[in-house]
């Protein structure tokens, strides 16, 4: 005896994602749709500006950063200055905690530093180590 045979049933639709806004209300001339962002991932820098009032803004992003993003950051960075509080840096912009100095640049013909001189020192002799020892 086999299951009963169920209707067909149709497959549920796909739910759709809206996309995301590309261009955004100006902060400082409240213009709707002014505000564009221009983004280099490769660089990891994204420029915010307005058309209207010429404002400009620029973040550091990385490779999941969207438009949204960088405006937020923009918002952001308008209520700290608004605040008297220190600017926050960007998701892709990484602060510099290293303070050495660089390594010396190597000259062509000097030796690669101090194992590379006991090693000019250095006399491989396997046959005669080989030769103390027997197996025998």
């Amino acid at each position: 005896m086999g299951k009963r045979k169920k209707s067909s049933r149709k497959p549920a639709p796909k739910k759709r994602r809206e996309a995301l806004d590309t261009t955004f209300t100006c902060l400082f001339c409240n213009h709707e749709k002014a505000v564009t962002v221009k983004m280099e991932k490769k660089a990891g820098v994204a420029n915010l500006s307005c058309k209207i009032c010429g404002q400009t803004f620029q973040s550091g992003i990385n490779w999941l950063s969207a438009p949204i993003d960088v405006y937020s950051d923009w918002i952001d960075a308008c209520e700290a200055a608004q605040n008297g509080e220190p600017v926050p840096p960007g998701p892709g912009v990484a602060e510099d905690t290293y303070r050495g100095t660089a390594a010396p640049p190597k000259s062509p013909g000097a030796p690669e530093g101090r194992v590379a001189k006991e090693m000019n020192d250095f006399i491989e002799d396997d046959e005669d180590a080989e030769g103390e020892y027997n197996d025998e």
